[in-house]
């Protein structure tokens, strides 16, 4: 099989609802020719409205994810006959033949098997080494193609928080190649990849609607799938604790007390004709990791203070750890069209 960008597990991921976040921004978004995903995660939503605009900003912090919207997104024309002279190698390595490697050491019978750990360690040794003999996008598309095919057979419940202990772990990675869409460099639409901080970004950037979905519970999404990075980045740190994790970096103020101050600063810095956000109510929940740091009123004072703000919902099972009832949970939507007042 061949991966497209919603074959993966991510917490938060908008999946589910993608189509209904397209069709209110379509119904509620007019005259509009810019999009920009500033918490793009998974970067389904840029994904599904990929033919509807002509330029598109998408940025997230994790280089894990600018890997795969490299891979999926970048304007670079690329040889399919070389990514699949790769992909044939990698399908058919014999792990007895294998050396240990630092993903065999550090992750074999923990996050995955011992033989998918060496498996998994010498592609993405494979794949730095030929670094030079690859453009940007096909080496993108490996190591999007790795992290794709790693997470099916990852020992987690779909992040990496901590992996499953005292349990038996099967062989099961096989490496797959990823779709991405053809979007060759003579395409008339414009796509700029960044993997900055959202505020950063915010005062640098103009686009008529911008989409934002930022993290809202204590998880720092850095420590949530630092495998993933940590796989990318292969800088083959010292690793730390019962979840193997490295020194913490890379950490969002929108996972702690001051997340209310980093939504406000990002708000009003945006040059904008609609700003969606999406929300989840989830703040009253029994786990702690799972408290979102800003509730439901203090987001929609500060949108409409930028302008005239609607409220739309959805019925949506999000994650969570086992410890809340999320029977009544819903994803909502807010659409703020910039400068307008309420009638």
């Amino acid at each position: 099989m061949a991966f497209d960008i919603f074959n993966r597990r991510y917490t938060g991921s908008k999946t589910k609802i993608v189509s209904w976040i397209d069709n209110i921004i379509e119904e509620h978004c007019s005259d509009c020719f810019s999009f920009c995903d500033i918490f793009a995660g998974t970067g389904v939503v840029t994904y599904s409205l990929i033919n509807r605009f002509d330029k598109f900003v998408i940025n997230d912090f994790l280089y894990s994810n600018e890997i795969i919207y490299n891979a999926f997104f970048l304007k670079q024309n690329y040889s399919i006959e070389k990514i699949c002279r790769f992909s044939r190698k990698y399908k058919t390595i014999d792990a007895s033949k294998l050396s240990d490697n630092y993903v065999s050491l550090n992750y074999g019978n923990k996050y995955f098997s011992y033989e998918d750990a060496l498996k998994i360690g010498f592609i993405r040794e494979d794949i730095e080494n030929n670094k030079n003999r690859l453009n940007k996008k096909e080496y993108c598309i490996l190591l999007a193609s790795l992290l794709y095919s790693l997470d099916r057979s990852a020992n987690t419940v779909g992040h990496y928080d901590a992996f499953f202990q005292n349990k038996y772990v099967k062989n099961s990675f096989i490496f797959e190649l990823i779709s991405p869409i053809i979007v060759s460099k003579d395409d008339p639409r414009e796509i700029k990849i960044f993997r900055e901080d959202a505020n950063t970004l915010a005062s640098k950037i103009k686009c008529d609607i911008v989409y934002i979905d930022p993290p809202y519970s204590s998880r720092q999404y850095s420590r949530f799938y630092h495998v993933l990075e940590n796989i990318v980045k292969w800088e083959k740190p010292e690793l730390f604790g019962t979840a193997l994790k490295p020194a913490p970096e890379n950490m969002s103020e929108y996972c702690a007390s001051k997340a209310l101050d980093a939504f406000t600063d990002l708000i009003a810095n945006l040059k904008c004709k609609y700003i969606i956000v999406s929300y989840n109510n989830t703040y009253n929940s029994k786990s702690s990791s799972s408290r979102n740091k800003m509730e439901l009123d203090d987001m929609l004072r500060v949108l409409q203070a930028k302008g005239k703000t609607e409220v739309f919902a959805i019925d949506h099972q999000a994650f969570n750890a086992g410890k809340t009832n999320l029977e009544n949970h819903q994803e909502l939507l807010f659409v703020t069209k910039v400068g307008a007042k309420d009638e």
